[in-house]
């Protein structure tokens, strides 16, 4: 099969070779990949920030969706030919996240999606949305679920609340369609009134430019009678963290999701203690809340948005993109 791998650190030395087929065995299916979306963490991977010692050559991506090539002779429920979401976190169905159901991730313990073909378990298949194409299905295993577990799951967003989202990556803009889903006021920052005029178009109720308004939780109580925020994911970590917790309200949820302007980071503790904030770490979901996700997506006829979609003789120029910051959305590479 052929696939994208990297045998050193480093996007430059991301290359397409031939590769072994890899051989479902029991309790597995074998996925031809049809698409494959990219996330701040791949890059991280490629570049040794994530596993310095990762065992290379390694194939990339975390998230994935495609089709079934083949199952075993006792499997019932799945079928070759149905399209499914590759699963990020492989082991984990249903539940709070434990020590055995985190110990393998795609594209990290096991070889990624950038490949015509992957083995995964069947114990988290979920099947692709009806009403989405296979390379926006493919943004729904980590970015979209992330930001599903966290709003719906971790956060109970209800109707009438208000919903802080930063930027325009992935997760931030499906946490803006599922805010508006559920009836919430949804005020978002960026770095550029382009951006902003295309966050207004996705349905932000108020937008912050933070490069005008650096301390920029000043602006989100302002657009907000004066009130702070019930929810915010933050994304960017150790620049951003502060601007979250003085942006939100008494009782409210910081889901602590990315960490792309550095991982170490200081809180302003009083903040926090005295209006009982919650902050909570979280990656992504389980696959009974990603069915969740689907049945949703379905339902409202959601769209996930995509900036670009590559073909995957050109993954280098794919990640350079992601690695950018200049993209509006998910980047996606068609196998």
């Amino acid at each position: 099969m052929k696939a994208i791998i990297f045998e050193k650190f480093g996007i430059n030395n991301l290359k397409l070779a031939d590769m072994a087929q890899p051989v479902a065995g029991p309790g597995e299916v074998l996925v031809r990949v049809k698409a494959a979306a990219l996330q701040y963490l791949d890059q991280q991977v490629v570049e040794g920030k994530i596993d310095p010692k990762l065992k290379l050559p390694h194939i990339p991506v975390s998230e994935g969706a495609g089709i079934i090539e083949h199952v075993g002779d006792s499997e019932k429920q799945w079928k070759k030919g149905d399209r499914v979401l590759i699963p990020f976190i492989q082991k984990w169905e249903a539940g709070k996240i434990t020590t055995e159901t985190n110990s393998i991730r795609t594209g990290l313990q096991t070889p990624g999606t950038l490949s015509e073909y992957i083995v995964v378990p069947i114990r988290t298949l979920v099947h692709s949305p009806h009403n989405l194409t296979d390379e926006e299905a493919s943004t729904l295993p980590v970015v979209g679920l992330t930001a599903w577990s966290n709003l719906v799951s971790h956060a109970r967003l209800c109707a009438g609340q208000t919903v802080l989202v930063q930027g325009s990556g992935g997760v931030s803009l499906f946490a803006l369609q599922i805010a508006k889903l559920f009836g919430a006021k949804v005020i978002a920052t960026t770095s550029s009134d382009d951006k902003a005029k295309k966050l207004k178009a996705l349905g932000a109720d108020e937008v912050i430019n933070y490069k005008k308004h650096p301390e920029w939780s000043k602006e989100v109580r302002r657009l907000n009678n004066e009130q702070g925020v019930d929810i915010t994911l933050d994304v960017g970590g150790q620049s951003t963290i502060n601007q979250s917790i003085l942006s939100c309200r008494e009782n409210a949820y910081i889901g602590l999701v990315g960490f792309m302007t550095g991982s170490e980071i200081t809180i302003q503790l009083p903040s926090v203690i005295m209006n009982y904030i919650r902050l909570q770490g979280n990656s992504v979901g389980n696959a009974t809340e990603l069915a969740q996700l689907v049945k949703a997506i379905e339902v409202n006829n959601l769209k996930p948005v995509i900036d670009r979609i590559y073909p995957i003789e050109k993954a280098q120029e794919a990640f350079n993109l992601l690695k950018s910051g200049e993209a509006f959305g998910k980047i996606v590479i068609n196998i």
